[in-house]
């Protein structure tokens, strides 16, 4: 075999995705409000692109996003196509998808009350005399800088570096996860001296923080409270036979009568097992909605929240001036590219609002019955489905469907929230969804009454509505709903009578 250095022509295939391709493909997985941040990076990165509300108009020599217009189409026709569009595209057919205005307002006479109204809550664009609903955000400090402003005056100087490594030891809910003798052993200190540090911050605010357990953080609330007393601290101490439900046990061993067990247990519900939650949450983020949908006479109307979405502008009278100029080849190819960055981040936003309306437009034909009618209508439904019925790829209806949310009569739900699978009929029938067996289980359970339905029950009931499903898969369902196990709700019935 020769070693020798020496040329060959060989012929393959690779599939190259060029910059504009991964941008285009990446803008799809993004959210409307990532999509306002991703503009405003390019925007600041290339000159030649500006952003301007959506009501902007006055610029004629700029080419802005081209507007959408009202999508009202009845149901069997909302994914039709008329035939494709004259340029290639991601997974899109230009011809077969229209566009929506601005905003829920633009609608006029032809949306009905209920898109208006979902659209002004969820979209945030409330008027002058509405709620700020930023003023309801929590601005307080964190559990660690409320402990350590109370640390200062209480904890004396030769100790702050104690109280300070104990503090950052608490977890959120206020306990103390770290045992003391580690934290003696890595400060080189006596653990007695720990000990009497915790003691202190133990009497901290709010009370019960610094606890080591859960029965330690109820006895500091019951000795703030004054109602620790020989039975309460047996009580306290057995909280397994509590949550078991063995109140004739607790009893005796605390030596009370039921008027005496009912008023202990009423106490210890008042009681917070997690006392610092109150303190340095995350300020809860509301959801803006991506689209709307909304039922009109003619059919539905599907609409993209352009609110959060600003109109990208090419200035081309300012590309002019520049090329204009004495230049270099350096800054002419700059320039140059500047305009067709400029130019294919139009066309990609334009081409990701159509695919998503296109995408959004199959899930509201195959879920009619759900918007109609309730999450028990809900349909068995796949991305395969939705793909092959608007010949796109799956990934891309995967993209597409990732941290998007739209907004309906019947409140907000993720995208993702639409494919469920399916679960067979008992007699027969059309497949059911998850989430509509979800929906049922949950609905027999609020109604149960007095006898708690155990899961066998629960599928014989399930199998009479006509769903053909086993029992663990009911006790799956229960434990993503939430909902205890029989035995555990008819505990938490005996204690509800017991206080």
């Amino acid at each position: 075999m020769s070693l020798a250095p020496r040329l060959d022509i060989r012929q393959s295939q690779s599939l190259v995705m060029t910059p504009q391709l991964q941008q285009a493909i990446k803008l799809l997985a993004l959210s409307n409000l990532e999509i306002e941040g991703f503009i405003a990076e390019e925007v600041e990165r290339n000159p030649l692109l500006e952003a301007s509300a959506a009501e902007d108009s006055d610029a004629p020599d700029r080419e802005p996003v081209p507007e959408v217009r009202d999508e009202r189409v009845a149901a069997d026709e909302l994914v039709a196509g008329t035939g494709a569009g004259d340029e290639p595209t991601l997974d899109v057919d230009y011809a077969t998808e229209s566009h929506q205005q601005d905003s829920v307002a633009d609608g006029g006479s032809g949306m009905d009350g209920a898109l208006s109204m979902t659209g002004a809550s969820a979209g945030g664009a409330g008027g002058e005399d509405g709620p700020d609903l930023d003023a309801f955000a929590d601005t307080s400090l964190s559990l660690a800088d409320h402990l350590l402003a109370q640390a200062g005056p209480a904890i004396p100087r030769e100790d702050a570096f104690i109280a300070a490594h104990l503090i950052d030891q608490i977890d959120e809910a206020g306990y103390l996860t770290v045992s003391l003798l580690d934290i003696a052993n890595r400060l080189g200190v006596p653990l007695v001296r720990v000990e009497r540090v915790l003691a202190t911050i133990q009497t901290f605010d709010p009370t019960g923080v610094g606890a080591r357990d859960l029965s330690e953080c109820l006895a500091l609330q019951a000795r703030e409270a004054d109602r620790y007393d020989p039975c309460m601290a047996r009580l306290i101490d057995n909280l397994d036979l509590l949550a078991r439900g063995e109140l004739t046990r607790l009893k005796r061993m605390c030596d009370v009568d039921d008027e005496d067990m009912a008023d202990m247990i009423r106490e210890l519900r008042g009681y917070d097992p997690k006392p610092g939650c109150r303190y340095g949450g995350e300020p809860a983020q509301s959801v803006t909605p991506d689209l709307f949908v909304a039922r009109t006479k003619a059919g539905w109307a599907i609409e993209i929240n352009a609110s959060t979405l600003p109109r990208v502008l090419v200035n081309r009278s300012y590309y002019t001036e520049l090329s204009s100029g004495q230049q270099d080849k350096a800054s002419k190819a700059w320039l140059s590219d500047c305009l067709a960055g400029a130019n294919w981040l139009v066309k990609a936003l334009d081409q990701r609002q159509r695919t998503i309306i296109k995408v959004a437009t199959e899930i509201v034909k195959q879920q009619e019955a759900f918007f109609l009618k309730g999450v028990a209508h809900l349909r068995p439904l796949t991305l395969r489905q939705v793909a092959d019925a608007i010949e796109m790829h799956e990934s891309t209806v995967s993209r597409v469907t990732s941290n998007k949310y739209v907004s309906c009569a019947r409140g907000l739900y993720e995208l993702k929230y639409f494919f469920t699978s399916a679960i067979q009929s008992a007699d027969g029938g059309e497949a059911v969804s998850a989430q509509a067996v979800k929906s049922a289980i949950r609905a027999l359970i609020d109604t149960e009454g007095a006898k708690i339905l155990s899961d066998d029950t629960l599928v014989e009931l399930l199998n009479g509505k006509g769903f053909d499903i086993a029992r663990r898969t009911v006790a799956k369902y229960r434990e993503a709903l939430g909902i205890g196990s029989s035995v555990q709700r008819r505990r938490a019935r005996t204690l509800e009578g017991a206080g």
